[in-house]
């Protein structure tokens, strides 16, 4: 299992058309929210970056569902999303969000810590991933809106 040790996180794999389109979210975002917009372009920076083709279907990319636990005993199934998609009460989440940008490019039985937005430092493990349509096919661009 793959965890966060001595403060690293662990390795994380990103298809190139998800990198595009979250690094062009990000640096749309800056201005609006410049901590979150940050926080996503980390992860990126970090990423591994594969054909689309070739992601592995155990690492969760955008659209795909997954179930993780975390170190409270939370036992959660989501669906990564972005911003303009994103509904908790349906289990949507937003890349956009400090657990959203976590998940991104981890697999199966990874571990890491994350922020939330109160200062508080949690643990999460992805338990599955599952990939529907939307992630295993290439999508268009989301559009972004500056202002």
């Amino acid at each position: 299992m793959a965890t966060t040790t001595g403060g690293r996180k662990p390795a994380i794999t990103m298809t190139r058309s998800d990198h595009l389109s979250l690094s062009r979210l990000a640096e749309s975002r800056a201005a609006r929210d410049p901590d979150m917009s940050e926080q996503l372009l980390a992860e990126l920076d970090r990423a591994r970056v594969v054909e689309d083709r070739r992601i592995p279907a155990h690492v969760i990319r955008m659209g795909s569902t997954l179930r993780f636990t975390t170190d409270t005993g939370e036992d959660r199934t989501v669906t990564l999303v972005f911003p303009g998609e994103a509904d908790i009460a349906m289990g949507k989440v937003s890349v956009l969000t400090p657990i959203g940008a976590a998940l991104i490019g981890l697999a199966a039985s990874q571990s890491i810590d994350w922020t939330s937005r109160d200062g508080r430092v949690h643990r999460l493990t992805v338990e599955r991933v599952e990939q529907n349509d939307v992630a295993r096919s290439p999508r268009p661009q989301p559009e972004l809106r500056t202002a």
